[in-house]
């Protein structure tokens, strides 16, 4: 075994085991196209991607919010009387590798539909200071935000995408979400109340409805091309946009129909 940059010690909950850390030059190959594509990050649909000239997907969170409340339930309730007792440190240990999971799979499945797309570059929002505000101190988003926020692991997907992404020549680009969320996608007006409801966004100027989700990320993709307001878009495909759930048996994504006629 080569170059070994760090070695550890690590306590799985039943026994030691000894990580060794080493360093691979893996060769980087060619983009595999020359277009774009935007990601948006949320809470209710965990992500959104917009890329040229390719269909517009949804990735809802609903596995992390189901894991989420049913561990942090689990891990109260094996609360020990003098701190987190053993069944609550392993509760804690399974939920953590059960995300981990879950944002590994969704980045590699991320990074293979663009390459099936033939993108060489993607623009993901930048969040880093999503929990800190310009002077560092924490931001209140109240009691449910936070609570949505703390463990939803932003970061932790951007850097998985990125290391995936250069694997196949791909570029991540984090920008700044500015105006993404107020500006028409398709006229280029931008106004605070376009959003009528909850994940929809209806312009006022030309009438184009779309899911909120999905405007944000053809927006955030923009900010890479400088393109201009893209004009007529169908609103069929804006409004009701492809849909990947996570399957954990198989440990994949598939469409919702997929999901639908599993036998």
């Amino acid at each position: 075994m080569e170059n070994i940059q760090q070695v550890r010690a690590v306590w799985n909950g039943n026994r030691w085991e000894l990580h060794l850390v080493c360093k691979k030059e893996i060769p980087v190959e060619n983009a595999p196209g020359e277009k774009t594509a935007g990601i948006d990050l949320g809470i209710n649909n965990y992500l959104a991607i917009d890329s040229e000239d390719g269909p517009l997907e949804l990735y809802p969170g609903n596995t992390l919010k189901e894991d989420k409340h049913y561990f942090t339930r689990k891990e109260y309730q094996t609360e020990g009387e003098n701190g987190p007792s053993k069944r609550s440190r392993k509760t804690r240990q399974k939920f953590s590798r059960r995300k981990d999971h879950f944002l590994h799979t969704l980045s590699k499945h991320i990074v293979q539909r663009c390459v099936d797309e033939g993108v060489e570059k993607i623009a993901v929002g930048d969040l880093s200071d999503i929990r800190e505000d310009e002077n560092g101190d924490s931001r209140n988003w109240g009691q449910s935000g936070n609570k949505k926020l703390h463990g939803w692991a932003f970061d932790r997907f951007a850097r998985l995408l990125e290391y995936k992404a250069e694997e196949h020549g791909i570029l991540v680009d984090r920008v700044d979400e500015e105006n993404t969320s107020k500006t028409c996608s398709c006229c280029g007006q931008i106004r605070d109340a376009n959003r009528v409801e909850r994940g929809l966004y209806v312009c006022s100027s030309c009438e184009t409805t779309m899911n909120a989700d999905v405007y944000d990320a053809v927006n955030i993709r923009r900010k890479i091309t400088q393109s201009p307001p893209l004009g007529d878009m169908s609103n069929g495909w804006l409004a009701q946009p492809g849909v990947f759930l996570f399957d954990g048996e198989s440990g994949s994504f598939n469409t919702r129909e997929q999901g639908e006629c599993k036998p």
